[in-house]
């Protein structure tokens, strides 16, 4: 009798369990319409595309890949010496595949003169979106100025319309680094890094600038400066100059800003604000169209003076094969200075194999 009782009560919860179990199943059909696919598009949307993009960016628009995950300020700040000093380049399609010249630019720093560590304070600055996507493979600190008025990914010929829009771009956004409150040192990504340039820089100058014809004097105007390279203290003085400098593209239309700056250099304004420019030395801050004499003196190399890629990519490989050369020789050797550069040679600027034929002139053993 009690284990009949017993398997009633069993039955009777099997029962109700059932019963139970079936509500709740008609319950979910009937709201399933409803719910299925608010959540299957949820779950989609939240983890199935965006786990994907995160895996393959380049398959799809990843925002992170084509805009700035971080503002300026942050990236500037991370990317400074302590004396709120950054290293900047810009960077465009044309000079960002693999193989080009922001490779060869990046390499020197690693095989130069205690230079690899400026890597950290270095920030490249995008023109356009490939360029962008290809620093955010190779560098830590890169930043996207991609304009909406001009697509700057191609070769930038020089003096076409692209190209002066590009160099003046550059300076406005130049002027915004120092009233940021950064000093910069602004560096072309066609100037090899071989040494450290800041024991050649004076402490009390505000502007100082590479050239492409040093006359011997650390102020003479007759100096040729070259835009590519530039050391400018954040100040007062400093940013009412580029101001300047930049609103005179509107005084001289249709020159860049190198050709402006030697219109201005004598410009009564630039005394007026007091301010100390400085023009440095060829020996330590040479290029195709006045090579450094002096290898173990020279702190960086421009490809200057070099119209079109293949000339320049070639004459930059020379470089550091050239770099690498000097490296190898024994302290006897380097101190005797018994070798120089072979460059340049495929540069179409005349005035580069002038210069390179009295190099020869000087009977220094030139690199088989």
């Amino acid at each position: 009798m009690l284990r009949e009782s017993k398997t009633i009560h069993l039955r009777r919860a099997v029962a109700a369990s059932f019963f139970f179990a079936t509500v709740s199943l008609s319950c979910l059909v009937l709201l399933g319409d409803v719910d299925s696919h608010r959540f299957l598009s949820s779950f989609h949307s939240s983890y199935s595309l965006s786990g994907f993009t995160r895996i393959f960016p380049s398959v799809y628009n990843d925002p992170v890949a084509t805009s700035n995950e971080y503002p300026l300020e942050k990236i500037l700040n991370d990317a400074a010496m302590k004396d709120r000093t950054v290293i900047l380049t810009t960077l465009n399609e044309a000079w960002a595949t693999p193989n080009s010249v922001i490779d060869l630019f990046l390499e020197s720093f690693r095989i130069g003169d205690r230079t690899s560590t400026f890597l950290n304070h270095l920030v490249i600055i995008a023109l356009d979106q490939k360029a962008f996507a290809r620093c955010q493979v190779i560098h830590t600190h890169c930043f996207s100025l991609v304009s909406e008025e001009a697509d700057f990914h191609e070769e930038a010929y020089f003096m076409t319309p692209r190209y002066l829009m590009m160099m003046w771009k550059r300076i406005d956004f130049l002027r915004t680094v120092l009233e940021m409150g950064y000093n910069f040192v602004f560096t072309d990504a066609d100037i090899m890094w071989f040494r450290d340039p800041f024991p050649q820089f004076d402490l009390h100058a505000d502007f100082q600038i590479a050239c492409d014809h040093f006359t011997g004097g650390f102020d003479d105007v007759q100096n040729r400066p070259n835009g590519g390279f530039n050391y400018v203290k954040s100040n007062n003085r400093s940013i009412e100059f580029y101001k300047f400098w930049y609103s005179s593209r509107e005084t001289y239309p249709g020159y860049h800003d190198q050709d402006v700056l030697n219109f201005i250099k004598v410009h009564p304004f630039i005394t007026d604000i007091g301010l100390k420019m400085r023009f440095l030395d060829t020996t330590n801050f040479g290029g195709l169209c006045e090579p450094s004499r002096d290898l173990n003196q020279v702190c960086t190399m421009h490809a200057n003076c070099c119209l079109g890629m293949d000339s320049k990519l070639h004459d930059l490989r020379i470089m550091l094969q050239d770099w690498k050369h000097y490296l190898s020789l024994p302290p006897s050797l380097k101190r005797l200075s018994v070798v120089s550069w072979r460059v340049p040679q495929k540069s179409l600027n005349l005035s580069c194999t002038l210069i390179q034929q009295k190099r020869v002139l000087k009977n220094k053993i030139f690199i088989a």
